[in-house]
């Protein structure tokens, strides 16, 4: 059987790994990404590079859309202005397939604008990092009508290692994401709170991470943003902002039901408070620099990190 033709559109941290897994599977690979160079310098190892989300779609069967969030969702499909995005060129019965975490309400309203159009949707979030993508490891949290997991399920398999199939229309994908997102920022908070702690009591900073990771208290977040402290290295693999969107998007999930989230709450302020300070485009784990009085790793002072 022909494999699908895949278009994939942002070559970020999990969108370049995906297209990478893809491209490893044996599928064929166009790619466009807004900044320049991106997609030029992917396809020097296979595949076709596209000046315009339009042009990547005429060509594609399956279009994966890997961008931050839903309104950059909106300008990849119906263009800035309205017109000229992936929407106008793809084919009818082609499918597009949605991996940013939104409100699960806009993913139902983009299935039914899509199907309109002659379209097959994907709810699709994605979760588990650039390593886990490139590796074909990460997770799909997906929902979607039964032919559009039958005109995409191959590429489905093709790009994760686990493809949770969670409902037969859009939202249920989206739904779970966002609490996956409740848990990944708490997590993340909580580990810095507990850092910041450690150093303001004065214990060895690699000394408390090694115990942690060995204890009952650990937790993948832990594990994982913690060493990015220890290192002193805030390059983003995931930003503060990313946080101040999609704990925002449970926040508002749940006040639509006047459901309490007091945790995901307090942490939404604390990554906001870290995005303030101008903290916003480094790594989730720069939410530690919100707590006075601690001498961080690798730093000239409290907060404070070398250049």
């Amino acid at each position: 059987m022909t494999k699908p033709t895949v278009g994939i559109i942002g070559l970020g941290a999990m969108g370049a790994g995906i297209a990478k897994t893809l491209r490893n599977n044996g599928f064929t690979i166009h790619v466009c990404d807004v900044r320049p160079g991106v997609a030029d310098a992917f396809v020097a190892d296979g595949g076709t590079a596209h000046a315009t989300t339009a042009a990547l779609a005429a060509v594609s069967d399956v279009v994966v859309s890997v961008v931050v969030n839903a309104a950059q969702t909106e300008s990849v499909l119906f263009g800035d202005d309205g017109k000229g995005g992936a929407a106008s060129t793809m084919r009818p019965g082609s499918t597009f397939v949605m991996c940013s975490t939104v409100d699960p309400n806009w993913s139902v309203a983009l299935e039914a604008r899509l199907n309109a159009l002659g379209l097959h949707y994907v709810d699709a979030p994605i979760s588990g990092g650039a390593a886990k993508a490139a590796s074909g490891q990460m997770t799909m949290m997906t929902s979607a009508k039964p032919e559009a997991y039958a005109a995409a399920g191959a590429v489905l398999d093709g790009m994760a290692g686990k493809v949770y199939r969670l409902g037969d229309k859009a939202g249920a994908g989206s739904k779970v994401k966002i609490i996956n997102q409740l848990l990944a920022g708490v997590h993340i908070a909580v580990a810095a709170e507990a850092m910041a702690l450690g150093l303001r009591e004065g214990v060895e900073a690699s000394a408390l991470y090694e115990v942690i990771t060995n204890s009952a208290g650990n937790s993948w977040m832990f594990e994982n943003r913690m060493a990015h402290v220890l290192a002193g290295d805030y390059t983003p693999l995931s930003a503060v902002d990313i946080f101040v969107k999609d704990l925002g998007l449970v926040l508002d999930t749940a006040r639509a039901s006047k459901f309490p989230l007091p945790l995901a709450a307090t942490a939404h302020q604390m990554f906001m408070q870290a995005s303030t300070a101008g903290f916003a485009k480094e790594d989730d784990s720069a939410v530690i620099k919100i707590f006075p009085g601690i001498t961080l790793p690798n730093s000239e002072g409290p907060g404070k990190d070398k250049a």
